[in-house]
């Protein structure tokens, strides 16, 4: 017979569930009970593009990889800048979401960066605003959106990218877009509205979250600005912390955006998750179908999969190396994200086998996203269930 074990940080002990019993691990087998992880930036297309993602498949990706909670990110169709546009996305949150799915509401209509939401209607039934794969151009219009925001009570999660900096570029602006004749995404067109942002931030007051960090100036700032007092955290993602240019290829599964970075701005990340400064991992779920994904780097859509592999992908690369305690790593995922967005702490728990050995297999995914820069990675951590609620979400029975 084998053992269960359990840390400290668990926020409850699910031991008390009567149907908990029903765990067995085989004979010398040692599974793990982590507590559900968070994730407060992923795309579940839907309404609009469903044949991308949909509600129900992302939820249960999410379950698969041990999350009872997730945040959707608004850039859908309608967008959800009014409650009559809201309404259709939170009817498919109640009727096909296995866990709580969390949505957005846009920052400006149309997430058009010309005109704000209607921020005030928006905020009971919204996580926070995000204009999410678009940076708002304006300064004005960011620091209105702040004063608003501030108001209500909510965070805003901002996709910083500065267009005037772009050029067409769709890659890091590095060693490999030079030599491979691709053109490149300057890191500053990422942390120069960081920079703009931690200071509208100051003035007025507002919850300040920067998702997807990428580069080394990006952390520099954000940790400056900590240590001034403003209320600002930030997400990296997976890939970023695992991945730099050094590992691309010429397949659409390595175009995300923003882009990975050099090896430096990588080790950055790292610094800035020992010291505190990164304060949470995000996966940036944002599935799209095998022919937008088929079209090389130049033409291929933006974005690639990552909730079924976060924490077997983490875990591998970090912890197990020793380059992050494992109750680190929890926190990142689980606990720092709730406490940001006011998410309830809840019931949600997951069991792993965390010395089960598997390769990245995108076909076995239940999301409808194959596009995975890890595809055939050997990982460590196998997910055997996920329990919410005293029921169990993963696997389905």
């Amino acid at each position: 017979m084998g053992s269960l074990q359990f840390f400290s940080f668990l926020p409850f002990d699910p031991r008390q569930e009567e149907w908990f019993s029903s765990l067995s691990p085989a004979s010398n087998q040692t599974l793990t009970v982590l507590p559900g992880f968070c994730d407060v930036h992923v795309h579940f297309r839907e309404p609009g593009f469903s044949y991308k993602e949909t509600i129900a498949s992302g939820s249960r990706a999410a379950a698969r990889g041990g999350y009872t909670a997730v945040c959707a990110m608004p850039n859908l169709n309608p967008v959800p800048d009014s409650p009559a546009h809201l309404a259709p996305e939170l009817d498919l949150i109640r009727e096909t979401a296995v866990i709580p799915v969390y949505p957005y509401g846009a920052l400006t209509v149309g997430e058009r960066g010309e005109e704000l939401a209607d921020l005030d209607s928006l905020a009971p039934d919204v996580v926070g605003f995000s204009d999410d794969g678009r940076g708002v151009q304006s300064e004005d219009m960011m620091r209105r959106a702040m004063q608003a925001s501030r108001r209500l009570g909510r965070v805003i999660a901002a996709h910083c990218e500065d267009n005037s900096l772009l050029h067409g570029g769709y890659i890091h602006d590095g060693v490999y877009a030079r030599a491979h004749g691709h053109r490149g995404i300057c890191s500053e067109s990422e942390w120069r509205p960081i920079a703009r942002d931690v200071k509208l931030a100051a003035e007025t007051g507002c919850a300040y979250h920067v998702c997807h960090v990428s580069c080394r100036e990006s952390v520099d700032i954000i940790r400056q600005a900590k240590r001034d007092g403003v209320d600002v955290t930030c997400e990296t993602a997976p890939h970023y912390l695992l991945l730099d240019e050094n590992d691309l290829q010429e397949d659409g599964r390595f175009k995300m955006n923003p882009p990975l970075r050099g090896s430096a701005d990588r080790e950055a990340l790292i610094e800035g998750l020992l010291d505190g400064t990164i304060d949470m991992i995000a996966t940036d779920h944002a599935p799209h179908s095998v022919e937008e994904k088929s079209r090389g780097l130049a033409g291929s859509a933006f974005g690639i999969v990552g909730l079924e592999t976060a924490f077997p992908l983490l875990y591998t690369g970090l912890v197990r190396t020793g380059i992050l305690p494992l109750e680190r790593l929890v926190s990142l995922l689980a606990f720092a994200p709730r406490r940001r967005f006011g998410l309830p702490e809840g019931r949600g728990f997951s069991v792993w086998d965390l010395e089960a050995e598997d390769t990245v297999r995108p076909d076995d995914f239940l999301s409808l996203g194959r596009a995975t820069p890890f595809e055939g990675r050997k990982v460590y951590g196998r997910c055997l269930g996920t329990y919410l609620g005293g029921r169990q979400v993963w696997p389905l029975r």
